[in-house]
Formats: C-alpha cells, sequence, structure tokens
C-alpha cells in the first residue's frame, strides 16, 4: 500500500514532523503546554497508523512512542517554547525514521517480494 505514491511510514513520519514545525513557527495561539499535547497525540496516533501499516511492528512502534514521549517530556519536564517542542519532535522523528527504516517493510507491498530477472530481447 502506498499513500501519494510513497510508503505510510514515510508518508506519516513526515506529517508528523511538518505539525511540528507548523508548531515551531508559532502561527497558532497555542500555549506550549497545548501545542506538546496536539503534537505527542498525533504523532502517537500516526506512528500507530504507520505501525499497522508495517512489518515488524516493533521498530515504527518504538519510534512513535519515543517520539510522542520526547515532546511530552519537553513540554511538561521543562519550560520550554514552542520552537522547542517542535524542534524535538523533528530531530526525533528524523533519526528514528532513519534508523528503523531499513528494519520495516509495508505489510502489503504494492510489488511482489520476487521478481523474475530481466528477459534478454
Amino acid at each position: 500500500m502506498k499513500i501519494f505514491g510513497r510508503e505510510p511510514v514515510a508518508v506519516l513520519n513526515t506529517l508528523s514532523a511538518v505539525l511540528g514545525f507548523v508548531v515551531t513557527l508559532g502561527v497558532t495561539p497555542l500555549s506550549a503546554e497545548m501545542a506538546g499535547g496536539i503534537v505527542a497525540f498525533v504523532t502517537a496516533v500516526l506512528g500507530g497508523i504507520a505501525a499497522a501499516k508495517t512489518r515488524p511492528v516493533a521498530p515504527q512502534a518504538f519510534t512513535a512512542i519515543v517520539a510522542a514521549g520526547a515532546v511530552l517530556v519537553a513540554t511538561f519536564g521543562y519550560e520550554v517554547s514552542q520552537e522547542v517542542i517542535g524542534g524535538v519532535n523533528g530531530v526525533v522523528l528524523a533519526v528514528l525514521t532513519l534508523l528503523t527504516r531499513v528494519q520495516v517493510t509495508p505489510s502489503s507491498p504494492s510489488t511482489p517480494t520476487t521478481a523474475e530477472p530481466p528477459r534478454a530481447v
């Protein structure tokens, strides 16, 4: 299955990072705590969807839990601004996606896993 022609993990993690970036810009009238809660919730939900669409589930679930947890710790553990919350979300998602991407595959790939070798014409 593909979303916008891309793998679900890449699209969903990118969407979550973009949300973090919007929070970083401060274009919303949210307090830092409200923004952090929303970013953590959306990161967890989109991460859960991405985990459901990949096999094995563990690397993507780990990414979602750590990213959402990092945002919550940054939001409620320290006095930080919206910019820091968005930055933490973006960096954690980017690093974990790069590290775990090679360990997951789409749960229902759009192309067969065993392709026939090309034939000579």
